[in-house]
């Protein structure tokens, strides 16, 4: 079996380190394939006494809507580094609003919000990788 290219290696990596980024929950294990490379990472078991359990809703919070990420990439909540941020929790945002930047691929695209309301939170810090319809804001709809 020949070597894989480093390209290849390379993605699989940067593809493990997102799943782990992103996990809801500590991670054991890690296996990511491509064709017949893969990357595998596995870490001893966490004690128990080191797990946090944060409590669950039984009932999703529908007061809030979300405006989320429409596509995968590098989200900025300022026009440009050093400026202020588009929205700030507390901020009144109309329909339409732009509520940051997603990078993908060079390009630079508007997030606007998709309703009207009171920014009751910025879920995702300046600079992070995000992922499909990953939840970005929160806005507590106004009128109806």
């Amino acid at each position: 079996m020949s070597e894989p290219e480093p390209e290849i290696v390379d993605g699989l990596v940067k593809g493990a380190e997102r799943l782990i980024r992103t996990s809801e929950r500590p991670l054991s294990r890690v296996v990511v394939r491509s064709g017949e490379a893969s990357v595998e990472m596995e870490w001893p078991s966490v004690p128990q006494a080191a797990v946090v359990v944060e409590p669950v809703l039984a009932v999703p919070d529908e007061s809030r809507a979300f405006v989320r990420a429409p596509m995968v990439g590098t989200f900025y909540r300022a026009p440009e580094p050093g400026a202020d941020p588009f929205v700030r929790s507390g901020d009144l945002v109309e329909l339409g609003a732009q509520i940051g930047i997603l990078e993908a691929m060079k390009i630079m695209n508007p997030i606007q919000a998709d309703v009207e309301g009171i920014v009751s939170e910025v879920l995702v810090p300046d600079g992070t990788q995000v992922e499909y319809d990953q939840p970005l804001v929160a806005i507590e709809p106004v009128g109806s």
